[in-house]
C-alpha cells in the first residue's frame, strides 16, 4: 500500500500507472547501484523506492525532460 507520497499526487506528474513504475523503478536500480546522488535534502522514505517516488512528485525525476516550461 502506498501510503507517502500519495497516488493522486504522483499521477499529476506521470501520466500513468505503468508509466510512473517504470520512472520509479530505473531511479530506485540507480540509486541501489551507487549513482546515489540525493535530489531532495530529507526523505521520508528509507527505500530507494520510496525515494524515488518522493523525488518524482516533488518533480526532480520527470517522465520527459523536454516536456517541461521554462
Amino acid at each position: 500500500m502506498l501510503l507517502y507520497p500519495s497516488q493522486d499526487k504522483l499521477l499529476d506528474k506521470i501520466d500513468s500507472k505503468y508509466s510512473l513504475v517504470i520512472l520509479a523503478a530505473k531511479r530506485a536500480k540507480e540509486m541501489q547501484h551507487g549513482k546515489n546522488v540525493e535530489l531532495l535534502d530529507e526523505y521520508v522514505s528509507t527505500k530507494n523506492v520510496g525515494k524515488a517516488l518522493e523525488e518524482i512528485e516533488s518533480g526532480d525525476i520527470v517522465l520527459d525532460p523536454d516536456s517541461i516550461q521554462k
